[in-house]
Order: C-alpha cells, then sequence, then structure tokens
C-alpha cells in the first residue's frame, strides 16, 4: 500500500510541477525566443520548454513521495536533475555537426569535444551512479548503470515525431509501477502524461533535457526490480537497438507497420 501511495503521489506531483514549469518557461522564454523556439518535422515551431518541465516535475515527485528508499530517491533526483540540465545544454548551445552515437564518437576521435560527447558522459555517469544505488555488489551495478544510460538515449532516438516520446514513456507504466523505484517510473509517467497533450498539439517538444530524463527514469525504475539475468537481456535490448539506428530508420519502420503507425499517429495533427 505505500508503494501505491508513493507512486500516486509522486505521479500527481510530476504532473503538476511538469505542467506548471511548461508554461512558465514557455511563456519567459529566458535568453529569447531564439533560444528557445525550433522548427518541428512538419515546420511548425515549437518550444523546448517542456523537456526542463518535465525534469523538474519528475524531481519534484521522486522527492517529495512517500515511502521511497533514500537510495532509490537519491539516484531518481539526481538522473533527473543531471540528465535533464546536460540534455538541456545539448538543446540550447550544443553543434548540430556531429549527429547519432557514432558521430559523436568519430568527433572525439578527431580531437572535438562535442556537447554530444558531454552529455554522452554525464549520462553515463548518472548511469553508473544510479546502478550503483540501486545493487549489492559491482558487476550488477556495472550492468544496471549501462541500461539505464542506454535507455535514457534510446528513448532520445523516439523523440522525432509529435508525442512519439511521451507515448513511448506511457507503454512502460506496467513494467516501471512495480519494484522499489516504482515511484520514480510512476514520476516519469506522470510527467508525460502531463506533456502530452502539448506534445501532440506542436506547440511544444521534449527535446534532449526530456527524452534522456524520462528514459533515464524509465531505466533506473526497471533496473531497480532486475536481477542480473534481467538486467542483461535489458542492456542488450537497449544497445541492440541504439546500433540499429545508426542504419536503420525508426520512422520509416513504424511507416511500414501498421499497428506502430496507428498508434503513432493517433491524437496527432494530420
Amino acid at each position: 500500500m505505500k508503494r501505491v501511495v508513493g507512486s500516486l503521489v509522486a505521479a500527481g506531483a510530476a504532473g503538476a510541477v511538469a505542467w506548471l514549469a511548461a508554461r512558465k518557461l514557455g511563456a519567459a522564454k529566458p535568453g529569447g525566443p531564439e533560444l528557445w523556439e525550433r522548427k518541428n518535422f512538419r515546420g511548425s515551431t515549437v518550444t523546448l520548454a517542456a523537456g526542463p518541465a518535465v525534469a523538474a516535475g519528475a524531481a519534484a515527485g521522486i522527492a517529495v513521495a512517500p515511502g521511497v528508499p533514500a537510495r532509490v530517491r537519491t539516484a531518481g533526483v539526481a538522473a533527473a536533475a543531471a540528465v535533464g540540465a546536460v540534455g538541456l545544454y545539448d538543446d540550447l548551445f550544443g553543434s548540430t555537426a556531429s549527429k547519432g552515437l557514432r558521430g559523436h564518437l568519430t568527433a572525439l576521435q578527431a580531437g572535438e569535444v562535442t556537447s554530444g560527447v558531454v552529455k554522452i558522459g554525464v549520462i553515463g555517469a548518472a548511469g553508473v551512479i544510479g546502478g550503483a544505488l540501486v545493487s549489492d555488489n559491482v558487476v550488477d551495478a556495472a550492468i544496471g548503470g549501462a541500461a539505464i544510460a542506454g535507455h535514457a538515449n534510446l528513448l532520445n532516438l523516439l523523440d522525432l515525431r509529435p508525442g512519439r516520446a511521451n507515448k513511448t514513456v506511457l507503454l512502460h507504466t506496467p513494467l516501471v509501477l512495480g519494484g522499489p523505484a516504482a515511484p520514480v517510473g510512476a514520476a516519469a509517467v506522470g510527467a508525460a502524461l502531463a506533456m502530452l497533450p502539448d506534445d501532440l498539439g506542436e506547440r511544444t517538444m521534449l527535446g534532449d533535457a526530456g527524452a534522456n530524463a524520462l528514459g533515464g527514469l524509465l531505466g533506473l525504475a526497471l533496473v531497480a526490480r532486475e536481477g542480473r539475468a534481467a538486467r542483461i537481456v535489458h542492456l542488450a535490448v537497449v544497445t541492440g537497438l541504439t546500433l540499429a539506428s545508426e542504419k536503420v530508420s525508426f520512422t520509416k519502420v513504424i511507416e511500414r507497420t501498421p499497428v506502430l503507425r496507428e498508434l503513432d499517429g493517433l491524437g496527432r495533427q494530420r
């Protein structure tokens, strides 16, 4: 019962804070509209305010939820804050010259430290710390940390159409609302649900700040309930999909698959 109450509080607080923060940021646009506004795939102007809003909302939800183990609470708040912050840095100030994991690593080999490389480093560190806080030994911490970081990156790879990443978060609901980190998963779901209408309406987008943060929290919630074998499978799946994304367009796969195409377009402007 305590876990259920904690999850409900986490989801509600995360959604409320995310909704309010998105509106405040969207109206204020500190630094000017040109810093916060982008064109989406259709050419519509959207704001990046949803990204930091969901990261802040999720962190707040985890922080206030009752009954969360101290190590889980620390891991969740730290992941939301750190991953959201480095994602926002990449969104607002990052270069688009290098794209994808391969592109950033190639740039690093040439001696160029891109914003993407910085993001990879911070997300990797956040994953390791989160994995360590929900593990009993070094091996499980390493596997879990890699799975958390991979999950953060994978959700960001899906944030290419309105609502797609937020819908993916919602599809995680039955998987993450169990185990010792259930409120962490609930906070991610609550924040995503609050942002979904504006995302589908093409008024906002998650960007790296939101997608990476939500993906990392989902990964943490899963890892916290997984044994070593499940963590290995988890890591293999996110790694395989990430490597596949370097060669295959997820958008094209979705468009060619009827069930995925209908789900992807649900609620979106036609």
